[in-house]
């Protein structure tokens, strides 16, 4: 029987249909290497032949996501949090080891041996069961977002080939009734032949708002083309459909907006995140879902840090104070704080006069919406922190006894 040892490190390379764990000692000598399938009986039996060998094992895995949330979850409830190491780390780690091949056995070598040598990677925490139900929701929104903005490209496409100045007469990506219209006509001789009255008609009988200048744009550039191109037929049929499944789609995106605003004002905190200016339901659950658990940030500069609202230093030689945006950082919290930062200046209040502020400063526009996401960022920490909503006027402040 093995000698246990006081501690080793295990790094798992996650992958979809399996697994490939390894472990470490304090050395660097593989201890065990296996493949695991994805599955709960496997994953159980590789970490009861891990924990048996040493009296502390620590956990590394390089994805946090769908496909490593059964392994993440029997972790947490079997043992200590796994810590998250960057794909990005791995394969800069890589190449200080010995050989060139590239196999899940070498990655989850490396992930173990990353996680041994540093002691600052994040914790990865099991989501509770609202926070599950948010990431679940918003990244399904966020794909039928992508594949809206796809469908009114091919649209826009197929359209331009037989009716340019169609085309160019609406935004089709934000006007409802221009969809409409070309679920019935797509063609200049359908339009002329269907006459302003009765095409007005049509369109108000399907609940089109402005019907009438709708209708008169549409017959102005069916004016404008008298000539059937090509392919007009089977274009006019691709064009209708693609309409009709653009308003189907908007139709599921508006009731997946109804969920995700449902589900996360059910969030105990979901009132004071809402009241900074900007952030509303939707930007609020995916603050719940980017940020995580909130008590991991002691400070609001932790929070601006992992959000990429804290510049780096990289100097070099005399070159001194040149400072960038970090490489590790949460690409969707940041987004959370820009896009709420961007919304907020739209209406007078402290959010709008900072970014003036800023932009009489010298800053360019992104710049002085940056420097307000950061700003924002310590005020909702505060607000988090303490519990109250966002108002205007800053808290008095109370002298200590």
């Amino acid at each position: 029987m093995n000698e246990q040892r006081d501690q080793v490190w295990a790094g798992i390379d996650a992958g979809k249909g399996h697994h490939w764990a390894a472990a470490v000692d304090d050395s660097g000598a593989t201890l065990w290497s296996k493949k695991v399938i994805n599955d709960e009986s496997a994953i159980l039996t590789a970490m009861g032949e891990i924990l048996g060998l040493a009296g502390t094992v620590h956990w590394a895995v390089d994805i946090s996501g769908t496909s490593s949330a059964l392994l993440l979850a029997l972790l947490a409830a079997h043992g200590p949090k796994a810590v998250y190491v960057p794909g990005r780390t791995v394969n800069r780690m890589a190449g200080a080891y010995r050989g060139e091949a590239k196999t899940d056995a070498r990655d989850a070598y490396v992930i173990a041996e990353t996680a041994r040598h540093r002691r600052d990677f994040t914790t990865i925490g099991v989501p509770a069961q609202l926070a599950a139900d948010l990431a679940l929701l918003t990244t399904h929104r966020s794909d039928l977002v992508a594949d809206r903005v796809r469908m009114i490209n091919r649209l826009r496409d197929v359209l331009t080939g037989i009716f340019p100045a169609l085309e160019r007469a609406f935004d089709y990506s934000s006007h409802k009734g221009a969809l409409v219209l070309l679920t019935g006509y797509q063609t200049p001789a359908a339009l002329r032949r269907r006459g302003h009255a009765r095409l007005t008609a049509w369109l108000a009988n399907r609940h089109v708002r402005t019907a009438d200048q709708v209708a008169a744009t549409a017959l102005e550039a069916a004016q404008a083309q008298h000539t059937a191109l090509p392919g007009e037929d089977v274009a006019a049929q691709l064009v209708a459909d693609l309409a009709t499944q653009i308003l189907a789609l908007d139709d599921r995106i508006k009731k997946i907006d109804r969920q995700i605003r449902d589900t996360f004002r059910t969030h105990p905190q979901a009132e004071v995140i809402e009241s900074l200016p900007g952030m509303g339901p939707l930007l609020g659950a995916e603050f719940v879902v980017a940020a995580g658990d909130l008590t991991a940030y002691t400070d609001a500069g932790h929070l601006a840090s992992a959000a990429g609202l804290v510049p780096v230093a990289r100097d070099s030689g005399r070159r001194t104070g040149n400072f960038h945006r970090p490489k590790r950082y949460s690409r969707r919290l940041r987004r959370v704080f820009y896009m709420s930062a961007q919304t907020s200046i739209i209406r007078d209040g402290p959010n709008r006069d900072f970014y003036l502020k800023k932009r009489g400063e010298g800053c360019k526009h992104v710049q002085a919406v940056i420097a307000l996401a950061r700003r924002r960022a310590s005020v909702l920490w505060a607000l988090l922190r303490d519990g109250r909503i966002f108002t205007p006027a800053p808290p008095p402040v109370t002298q200590a006894a």
